[in-house]
């Protein structure tokens, strides 16, 4: 059975700023800070208080401006950080503030949104992710033992080179990775026509034969953008399964998120995230492999129907909740007849009116 799911939902008409995030940045004072506050405990505030505010405090500080547009870099919709990234060069109007920001916040965007970039030469696509990274800028792609070398500001990957020996896990586990990296990119073929996948060794990289656990890694990544038709989605699933030997089980843990943003006269986000557990036994690679990949189609297909589930009552539950309430009585205010209330019978009494 599927968990009840929770839907985080964001939604704000802004058509003039479609690209920034819905969400308040730092607190700072100056109205370079805050260009909105689409929050509804910011929006209640009084706009007096900024005013007031700015004309106490000096100019934001340098590193006050790194803060903020790091917050909005991260913060970008899926795909759509070098739109994001354009207008925060304009505001903060310095380019070495802005590369500095830069330089912290794209690496961290591409990582936590798992984006995939091409290799050259046609090897492939390499998924940018912590769990491939080996160190700066260089990122392992377990399933045609090369690293690729990623710019991360560009979104990028200009370089390509063999893994070595070291990089790489032992025969061993190699053998479960591969068969499973197998399975997963067929379910990821069927199920997410734009979906690339990997499988990396989370832990236990060295294990040699049996009665030596470790861990590997299942990271989904699918993305659909088109701006030209105001919207962007991006589905992410990470799902870490623990091998262990001398219980003979395997438990597995899963991570599933999913992004979307439409900004066609106005700006609604989507971002709904879920966990999942999953056990089995432990089996030769080939029967594990099948097993795992077994078990993630049912999770993930649950999520998705949940997920569609939900989406279809906003219009009952969420959106209706932003619009205006009848009142108790749950009849519209007469208009035309508003004698019938005291109060207008009072003030009418009070001014003489109809005399």
């Amino acid at each position: 059975m599927s968990t009840p799911l929770k839907l985080n939902v964001k939604i704000l008409t802004v058509p003039a700023q479609k690209h920034l995030p819905l969400f308040s940045p730092p607190e700072y004072s100056s109205a370079s800070a805050t260009p909105f506050w689409p929050h509804s405990n910011q929006s209640q505030r009084n706009p007096t208080s900024f005013q007031m505010a700015d004309e106490e405090e000096s100019e934001l500080s340098e590193k006050q401006k790194i803060d903020i547009a790091k917050w909005f870099l991260l913060n970008s919709p899926p795909g759509e950080i070098q739109f994001v990234a354009e207008d925060v060069k304009a505001v903060v109007n310095d380019d070495v503030l802005y590369e500095e920001a830069a330089s912290v916040a794209f690496p961290l965007y591409n990582k936590s949104h798992m984006i995939s970039l091409e290799m050259p030469g046609g090897i492939g696509d390499v998924l940018v992710t912590s769990f491939g990274e080996l160190r700066e800028n260089e990122y392992l792609d377990p399933r045609t033992a090369h690293v690729a070398v990623v710019d991360h500001i560009k979104q990028v990957c200009p370089d390509v080179r063999p893994a070595l020996d070291e990089e790489l896990p032992s025969a061993y586990v190699e053998e479960f990775r591969c068969a499973l990296d197998g399975e997963i990119l067929r379910y990821v073929g069927e199920a997410y026509p734009k979906g690339v996948c990997s499988v990396y060794c989370g832990n236990g990289k060295d294990a040699e034969g049996p009665g030596s656990d470790f861990e590997l890694v299942v990271v989904i990544s699918a993305a659909r953008h088109s701006p030209q038709n105001f919207c962007n989605g991006s589905w992410r699933s990470v799902w870490s399964i623990e091998f262990k030997d001398e219980v003979q089980v395997l438990e597995l843990k899963g991570k599933l998120q999913v992004g979307a943003h439409y900004f066609e006269e106005g700006n609604v986000q989507l971002d709904a995230k879920h966990e999942c557990k999953d056990s089995t036994i432990f089996q030769s690679s080939e029967d594990s492999a099948i097993t795992i990949g077994n078990i993630i189609r049912q999770h993930e297909a649950e999520y998705l129907a949940s997920l569609e589930a939900s989406y279809s009552n906003l219009p009952d539950t969420t959106f209706k909740d932003l619009r205006r309430k009848l009142p108790v009585t749950r009849t519209l205010f007469p208009w035309q007849n508003t004698l019938q209330f005291s109060l207008t019978r009072d003030i009418t009494k009070e001014l003489g009116i109809g005399k």
